[in-house]
């Protein structure tokens, strides 16, 4: 996608204000800076307190390293002060409902909700789920029906192991009815939403469950790391400023190391931009100790499958991967000052474009060598 295209269709809704009042924990500053200002002068001080340091999970950290990647009272990379009054702030401000059942209720209403009985199964090809790669990561779709189906509008949600805060991300899209609508249920205009069941007559109905709005999340990972991706992840952005400015980063970067992504076309003369390089493992053969490139003797390009059996291309003696050694190589690393060895893998097949068509090209003998010398190509 060309750059011109890559924040075609993003919403102008998630556009946040960056100047004028705003309003935090309920006290009014002149401006996002200022808010900024304030709490990590507050953080700097209970920094300091030896009681708080404590705190088991505490990380281990310097202090303007804390602060640098905080954005108080929102996100701290420490133990969170602030939990304790956005839960009372948050709690003031639910929203009463009337008319779904289950629904928050006037005084006196009892929380009481069967067992989630039912299948979940979501795909991984999502745009925001592909934002970023992280193991054990859950599709916010899936946590979508969770929330959904246990907690009203207004309703806080605590997750302390939230790696990429998949489950803020679902919280927030549970008030946008789009997202309610991917999921296959029904929103009415009220927002309440239905979900399809089969009555004791066995017919098809329409039954309420839940309410359109959005929930308040609480998320914690004992990983800075998580954490920071996600605070990014449920961070409103300036949508106009965030392109401008990722298209500068992405300006900056090609033209600085845009030069290790090229390649020469084959007809010699043309540069091409490398989309990607395929490596292969190598092995040594257990008759005649020739080494044997995986791709060149086991890969069927033609039918796009590995195959289980194939031939030594310098004895012919049939082998399988897992009768084979792997090769090794011994280099020194300058920057450890330690000998370290390594699998031997050596590239076999470059993906490139030329005027926006896709090539493909075994790597030059040039590049083998340029590998081999341990540059990078």
């Amino acid at each position: 996608m060309s750059q011109s295209t890559l924040f075609d269709g993003l919403q102008q809704e998630t556009t946040v204000k960056t100047s004028g009042p705003v309003t935090c924990l309920g006290q009014t500053f002149a401006s996002d800076e200022d808010r900024r200002k304030h709490f990590t002068a507050y953080l700097r001080k209970k920094l300091q307190e030896p009681e708080f340091r404590k705190i088991e999970g505490f990380p281990h950290g310097e202090d303007e390293d804390i602060l640098n990647l905080s954005d108080p009272p929102y996100y701290t990379a420490c133990p969170n002060p602030w939990i304790a009054d956005f839960i009372a702030e948050w709690e003031a401000q639910k929203p009463v409902l009337s008319g779904v059942e289950g629904a928050v209720q006037p005084e006196g209403y009892h929380y009481h909700r069967e067992p989630f009985a039912a299948d979940v199964s979501e795909g991984k090809n999502h745009p925001i789920y592909n934002a970023h790669a992280y193991h054990t990561k859950v599709p916010h779709k899936a946590i979508m029906r969770y929330i959904l189906h246990y907690t009203n509008p207004g309703d806080i949600v605590f997750d302390g192991f939230c790696g990429t805060g998949m489950t803020g991300v679902a919280a927030r899209l549970c008030g946008d009815r789009n997202a309610v609508l991917e999921l296959g249920y029904q929103v009415k205009s009220d927002g309440t939403i239905l979900q399809e069941e089969i009555d004791e007559n066995g017919k098809k109905t329409s039954v309420p469950f839940s309410k359109l709005g959005v929930r308040r999340v609480v998320l914690n990972d004992l990983s800075p790391a998580a954490s920071f991706i996600a605070y990014n992840y449920n961070t409103p952005v300036n949508v106009a400023e965030f392109e401008s400015e990722a298209k500068r980063i992405l300006k900056e970067v090609e033209l600085e190391c845009g030069w290790m992504y090229e390649t020469i076309h084959t007809d010699g003369k043309t540069k091409g931009k490398i989309n990607y390089t395929v490596w292969s493992d190598v092995f040594v053969c257990p008759e005649c100790t020739n080494e044997i490139v995986f791709w060149d003797v086991a890969v069927d390009r033609a039918v796009q499958i590995v195959l289980e059996k194939f031939s030594c291309q310098v004895c012919n003696i049939k082998l399988t991967k897992k009768g084979l050694d792997r090769a090794w190589i011994i280099k020194y690393d300058q920057l450890t000052n330690q000998t370290v060895r390594q699998v031997k893998q050596q590239p076999v097949l470059i993906n490139y474009s030329v005027s926006n068509i896709r090539h493909e090209k075994r790597p030059s003998s040039t590049v083998m060598w340029l590998h081999l010398a341990g540059h990078i190509i």
